[in-house]
C-alpha cells in the first residue's frame, strides 16, 4: 500500500455522468473531465460507480479477547475489501471497552493495521453491567477521543443510567447508542415472537420488548436534551416510534443492518444457527417498513452489526449457538439488491446512508466528505453490474457465519482508498 498519484478514469461519481478523478498523495487533486497525469496509476473506471469510502457505525471486531473470531487486522481487512476506510468497534471486547486504556489499545491497533480507520466505540456502563457509569470523559480525553458509547450486546435498562449517561456526554457532544431490548422481556427468548415461533416451539422475542426501549429513550434524549442513536432497528414499530421522535425535532438517529432489510424469520424453519441474530429476523411486514425508513431518511444509515464467531459457537443445536452474523464484506451488496435494484435508493442516496451520515453521527474526521478537490481521498469503487455467488472461504474476515453463503448478490467492490493508498485494488487487497 504506497501512497502516490491516482487517476482515476470516467467513473460515475456518486452514479452520476463519468467523471475522472485525480489522486495526489492523501488527497483528491481534481475532479473533471479529461484529466491528465504524467506518473499517475491510472485505473480504469468505465460502468463503475465512485462513493466516498464506507463509514460503519457498528463493527464487532472481538480485539482485545476473542482473537479466535476476529482480530482488528482482519476485521478492518474485511472492512477493506467491503468498500469501508472506517469502522466503529464496540465495547463489548474481554477486557470491556470501559476505560481510556482499552479504548486507546484498540484505537492503536487500528492504526497499525492501515487498512481502514478504526474509532472504538467505549462502553456506557463498567463492564456492561448496567450498575455505574464507565470513565465518559475519560475515554472522550483519551487519544482515541470516543464520541460514541453504547453497550451493544447489551441493554442500559436502568433509566436513571441512561438519564445520567445521557447528561453526561452532552458536555462534549457525545452520543449514547442504545441496544434496545427490555431484557425481562425477552429472557430465554430464542427468535422472533409470532407465527414462525408458535409453529416451531421456540420462545419468542416480541417486537415492543425492542420498542418500548426506544419509547423510553427518546423521551428521555428530549428531557435532556441529548444525543441518541437507536442501533440494529428491527420492527415496523420501532420505526413509528423513531419518525414520531424526529417529528418532534429531538436529536434521535438510527440505524438497520443489511440483514434486517433482507432475511426474515421464515428462514428460522431451517434451525440453521447462522440464521440466530440479535435482534431476531422479524417479518416480511417488518422488512418492507425498515426499507421504507431508510428510503425516507427515517432511518439514517445502514449499520453491519458485523459479529464474527468460531466454527463451533455456531455449529450446534439452535438453543446453544451465539447469537450474531458478519456482515462487513457483503454489506454494500445487500444494500444494492434491496434498495437500489428495487428502485427505493439511487447511488447518492447510497453514499448518504453508508457514509455521509453515519460519519456525520459519529462525529468522524476525514470521512463521509465530498468527492471534491482538497477532500481526503478515502474512496470506494464499486462496480454494480457485477453478480456473484457468496463464497465465505474467500472472505477476509477470520469468521465466516454469513447467513448469505451461496446466494448470488449484485455488485462488488472493485478498489478502496484510504487517505490515496489502495487497500483494495482489482477486487482484492493490496
Amino acid at each position: 500500500m504506497t501512497t502516490s498519484k491516482t487517476l482515476i478514469r470516467g467513473a460515475k461519481v456518486l452514479g452520476g455522468e463519468p467523471q475522472d478523478v485525480l489522486i495526489d498523495g492523501e488527497t483528491i487533486a481534481a475532479v473533471g473531465s479529461g484529466l491528465a497525469a504524467d506518473g499517475a496509476t491510472v485505473v480504469e473506471a468505465d460502468g463503475k460507480v465512485l462513493l466516498p469510502g464506507l463509514v460503519d457505525l457498528h463493527t464487532h471486531l472481538r480485539e482485545p479477547g476473542r482473537e479466535d473470531s476476529e482480530t482488528v487486522l482482519t476485521g478492518t481487512r474485511a472492512a477493506a475489501v467491503g468498500g469501508y476506510t472506517a469502522v466503529h468497534a464496540m465495547a463489548n471486547t474481554f477486557p470491556v471497552a470501559d476505560t481510556a486504556g482499552v479504548v486507546e489499545q484498540v484505537w492503536r491497533l487500528g492504526r497499525e493495521s492501515g487498512y481502514c480507520d478504526v474509532q472504538p466505540v467505549g462502553a456506557v456502563t463498567v463492564g456492561l453491567e448496567g450498575k455505574k457509569l464507565a470513565e465518559l470523559g475519560a475515554m472522550h480525553d483519551s487519544a482515541a477521543g470516543v464520541r460514541v458509547f453504547s453497550d451493544d450486546g447489551k441493554c442500559v435498562d436502568d433509566a436513571v443510567i441512561m438519564r445520567r449517561a445521557l447528561e453526561y456526554v452532552k458536555a462534549f457532544d457525545g452520543v449514547i447508542a442504545q441496544h434496545a431490548q427490555e431484557p425481562r422481556l425477552t429472557e430465554g427468548a430464542q427468535m422472533n415472537e409470532g407465527t414462525v415461533s408458535a409453529e416451531l416451539g421456540l420462545r419468542g422475542w416480541p417486537a415492543v420488548a425492542e420498542e418500548s426501549i426506544i419509547a423510553r429513550d427518546v423521551l428521555l434524549a428530549a428531557h435532556v436534551g441529548s444525543r441518541v442513536h437507536i442501533c440494529h432497528l428491527s420492527t415496523a414499530g420501532s420505526v413509528e416510534l423513531v419518525r414520531w421522535a424526529k417529528s418532534k425535532g429531538w436529536q434521535v438517529t438510527a440505524e438497520v443492518t443489511p440483514h434486517h432489510l433482507l432475511l426474515t424469520d421464515e428462514l428460522v424453519r431451517s434451525y440453521n444457527p447462522v440464521y440466530k441474530v440479535n435482534p431476531p429476523l422479524r417479518t416480511e411486514a417488518d422488512v418492507m417498513a425498515l426499507r421504507e425508513a431508510l428510503a425516507d431518511g427515517t432511518i439514517d444509515c445502514v449499520a453491519t452489526d458485523h459479529a464474527p464467531h468460531p466454527h463451533e459457537d455456531k455449529d450446534c443445536e439452535w438453543s446453544a449457538a451465539a447469537m450474531g452474523m458478519i456482515g462487513l464484506e457483503t454489506a454494500l451488496s445487500v444494500v444494492q439488491h434491496t434498495m437500489v435494484d428495487t428502485g427505493l435508493l439511487d447511488w447518492a442516496q447510497v453514499a448518504d446512508r453508508m457514509s455521509f451520515r453515519p460519519a456525520a453521527i459519529g462525529r468522524l474526521d476525514g470521512h463521509g466528505r465530498p468527492i471534491a478537490a482538497g477532500e481526503p481521498a478515502n474512496l470506494t469503487l464499486v462496480d454494480p453490474a457485477y453478480r456473484g455467488v457468496v463464497n465465505p472461504a474467500g472472505f477476509a474476515s477470520r469468521s465466516r457465519n454469513t447467513p448469505y453463503q451461496g446466494l448470488q448478490l449484485p455488485g462488488q467492490v472493485t478498489a478502496t482508498f484510504l487517505r490515496g493508498k489502495a487497500t483494495v485494488m482489482d477486487g482484492k487487497l493490496t
